[in-house]
């Protein structure tokens, strides 16, 4: 099963949006049939074979709300879309046969390429694709296509027996019904009951298909298995009851999720067996309806097993969610007890993260003392609690954060958790979310660092965005740690600053906050760098895709804020992109640029650099100069496709020339999550940034073939870690130093993903700059306040002349500096 969420909304947030919806509204005139006696649409659905569905058809399923049969023959179903134009129909599937006192009757639509879960044998067949969000399905006496295409046309064609709007349906009973998804329908209420008000009678939740035999998606009409929750979840992560129906499931109601697309509860069995891999919780799905029920409830339930995926299951690449759906439940009694949580310690979670059979882990059996990802899913959907987390991950913008259960975990200088390979995945790491609506208690806005203090706690499932989750239902008090913004020191007269900053999809269209926090980093915490690489910077309308590819006046209004902020005049060079050639936000034409302060260093403007051109490398004296600068390297290399080209530029510093390469590899996109069903996870990314090292090290390689003690820096985004094959290849034989590399481990962190403190952002020396200090300066990706989600970096250093006494008296010059000041 499939749907896309994002749970954990804030409650608050969705009233806002539904009342912007109706003020100011104009209502349109509604269709008013009389309520039909017996035969009514019971349920519409459109999302069938779409992306995220588990179904693979489109339905139209009626009922009968009378003592007697109904009769269907001669009879059509009907569908008109939301917003009828003048070429618009009505399309139309013939009905025949009886709908019994009761009783369902089930009408199969389009089927669509995805999904995997058929339709129950149906009571008639049409070929109308309906759509998934919004429409008009109509039940017509006859079959002649209708000829109304408003509500008070509808409402006076004494053919239709039974019409629901849904969406932005301009035809409808009353207000439509709400809109649906891909994996939602509007179905009515058991009862059938018909107010001519589609908004009041229908509500959106899991699609139910029935057909006229009681048949549904989950079973034959056969009755349900009786099973424990412990028989459902079973020992490894796919039930051995999916899709099958089941009843009998008793459990205490522990938590609730009123908000958002994703409504339901959790329950657990106060019973437990006697097998650690087997979870005693379970989520009952009931779509955007709020379940009627309350914790401490004592519940038996009937459904469906559904193991919900984020994408469709046949393609998704994460871990699924055991879940009941389509669900009926009774509740037994109130006010019980409910059952002990489990108390995550430090020992308790294992430091391997999971098993690496090469390939899908669903089948394995878990094993939840040796493997962290076991360890969470053996307590899926069970209430699990924490006690004064530390936080590893900021709050973010969806109102989630990342603690740690292991503190002493690869620990950084700052409180986070550092990555250090691809094999020490921090496994204590755990993400919160809310399950307290907003307006009761705003979600804690927190640093890295900062604490939950006392018990948090809730049940815990797997999400696609960031892994395993606690959606707390009591939530820790937030103490500051006070998490300070780092600065860095401000270069000597005789040192060159380089600095590399990701300024995160920057564009006129930005306002004014972010320009001047973002200048107020390069001024205040970078103390003004003579050569700034900045990544991100994009066109001068920003995510707009007009063609427009200059960003004159985005560069333009970040040096005026610079000024502004206290800084130099800086100077920029930059080389426009091809328009939508080098991927990022479509339509943004990201692209790296040069800041320089032209008071301390000399840029050596050589014309002829184009986005298609690329820069060489040429002799003069014996000393290695570019044919054009600003130049980009190799640009019509198919390592570039889809990604930025890296920027060359050559300067001069006390008459001694630099050579600096801004670079923006390619993005991690379409890796397989560290967290999903495959393990070791297929990092299909790295393909590309390998290639775009080869060539870039070629040209540096020209640069040092020229001149060995040519001072080359490498600088920027380059999307991987130190021990990635990419930075590898640029580093081999010690032609460049990954500088972050150096560092201690605790502090070699620029990015913060997921609540792992990781490398993104390099700045690569080759072995001529002397007195080499560097330093990654934390001022965003530890914040929930940031300008961006990547922290700068800055090297100072003495560029070598390449002669022996020459940079003995600069060194001895230097240190007199050091000495005595400037």
């Amino acid at each position: 099963m499939s749907r896309t969420r994002r749970t954990g909304v804030p409650a608050s947030l969705i009233v806002i949006a539904t009342a912007g919806l109706l003020v100011g509204g104009i209502t349109a005139p509604s269709a008013l049939a009389a309520p039909s006696a017996d035969a009514v649409i019971a349920e519409v659905y459109g999302g069938g074979g779409n992306s995220g569905a588990a179904l693979t058809s489109d339905f139209v399923e009626l009922g009968n709300r009378g003592a007697a049969s109904a009769s269907l023959d001669g009879f059509s179903v009907q569908y008109l879309p939301a917003t009828p134009g003048a070429s618009s129909t009505w399309q139309v599937t013939k009905l025949a046969g009886a709908v019994g006192p009761g009783g369902r009757y089930l009408v199969a639509e389009a089927k669509g390429a995805g999904g995997t879960v058929a339709l129950p044998t149906p009571d008639a067949t049409g070929v109308i694709g309906l759509s998934a969000t919004a429409g008009t399905v109509a039940l017509v006496r006859g079959t002649d296509p209708l000829t109304c295409k408003t509500a008070a046309d509808c409402a006076a064609d004494s053919r239709i027996k039974d019409l629901v709007g849904f969406g932005s349906a301009v035809v409808r009973e009353g207000s439509p019904a709400a809109a649906t998804t891909n994996t939602t329908s509007a179905a009515r209420a058991a009862s059938l009951a018909d107010t001519d008000d589609n908004a009041a009678d229908f509500t959106v939740g899991a699609p139910t298909p029935t057909n006229s035999k009681g048949e549904t998606p989950g079973g034959d009409g056969t009755p349900p298995v009786t099973a424990k929750i412990h028989d459902i979840q079973g020992t490894t992560r796919i039930s051995p009851l999916k899709d099958r129906k089941v009843g009998g499931v008793t459990g205490i109601v522990t938590a609730l999720r009123t908000f958002g697309s994703a409504r339901g509860f959790w329950f657990t069995d106060p019973h437990p067996d006697n097998d650690p891999r087997t979870s005693e919780g379970l989520f009952v799905f009931t779509g955007s309806t709020s379940p009627a029920v309350a914790v401490g409830d004592a519940v038996t339930a009937s459904g469906v097993v559904r193991e919900f995926y984020p994408e469709a299951p046949a393609t998704s690449t994460h871990q699924s969610l055991t879940e009941l759906s389509s669900a009926q439940w009774t509740v037994e009694s109130h006010g019980n007890p409910l059952p002990a949580p489990t108390v995550v310690t430090p020992e308790q979670v294992p430091d391997a993260y999971a098993p690496s059979p090469g390939g899908n882990i669903e089948s394995l059996p878990l094993e939840p003392s040796k493997y962290s990802l076991d360890f969470w899913e053996s307590h899926e959907s069970e209430i699990i609690s924490v006690t004064d987390a530390r936080v590893v991950g900021p709050t973010s913008k969806y109102n989630e954060l990342y603690v740690t259960t292991k503190p002493h975990q690869h620990e950084t200088s700052r409180g986070g958790t550092v990555y250090l390979d691809y094999d020490k995945l921090n496994t204590g790491v755990l993400k919160v979310q809310s399950l307290i609506p907003f307006e009761q208690r705003p979600f804690p806005k927190v640093n890295v660092g900062d604490v939950l203090a006392g018990v948090t706690s809730g049940p815990v499932e797997y999400s696609s965005f960031g892994g395993y989750t606690l959606f707390a239902s009591t939530l820790g008090t937030e103490k500051d740690n006070g998490l300070k913004r780092e600065t860095t020191r401000k270069q000597r007269s005789g040192e060159l600053a380089v600095a590399t900053y990701n300024v995160e999809n920057l564009s006129p269209v930005d306002g004014a906050e972010k320009f001047g926090k973002l200048a107020s980093g390069v001024v205040d915490s970078l103390a003004s760098p003579d050569i700034v690489n900045l990544e991100e910077i994009q066109d001068n309308n920003g995510p707009a895709d007009d063609g427009t590819v200059a960003a004159d006046q985005t560069l333009k209004k970040f040096t005026d804020a610079i000024v502004a902020a206290g800084g130099p005049h800086y100077e920029w060079r930059a080389i426009d992109p091809v328009n939508d050639a080098d991927g990022g936000q479509p339509g943004g034409n990201i692209r790296v640029a040069f800041l320089f302060n032209p008071a301390r260093v000399s840029f050596v403007d050589k014309p002829g650099g184009t986005a298609t051109a690329p820069v060489g490398v040429t002799t003069t004296h014996g000393k290695p100069h570019l044919t054009f600068s600003p130049g980009r390297v190799d640009p019509g290399n198919e390592a570039w496709t889809a990604s930025r080209k890296p920027l060359a530029g050559e300067f001069v510093f006390h008459g001694r020339t630099v050579f600096v390469i801004a670079n923006h590899f390619n993005s991690k996109g379409g890796d397989q999550p560290t967290h999903g069903r495959f393990q070791p996870p297929s990092r299909s990314s790295e393909t590309q940034r390998a290639k775009q090292a080869t060539v870039l090290r070629g040209f540096v390689d020209k640069l040092l073939a020229a001149d060995r003690s040519a001072n080359v820096v490498v600088a920027g985004d380059l999307n991987d870690y130190p021990f990635s094959p990419a930075v590898r290849t640029l580093t081999a034989g010690g032609a460049l130093k990954d500088l972050i590399a150096g560092l201690p481990e605790a502090e070699r962190y620029s990015y913060v993903y997921e609540g792992q403190s990781q490398v993104l952002d390099h700045i690569l020396a080759s072995a001529a700059p002397r007195g080499v200090d560097y330093d990654v300066v934390h001022v965003n990706a530890e914040f929930a306040d940031q300008a961006s989600d990547h922290d700068p970096q800055v090297v100072r250093f003495r560029p070598g002349a390449g002669n022996v006494f020459q940079d003995s008296l600069y060194d001895w010059l230097d240190r007199l500096e050091q000495l005595f000041g400037r």
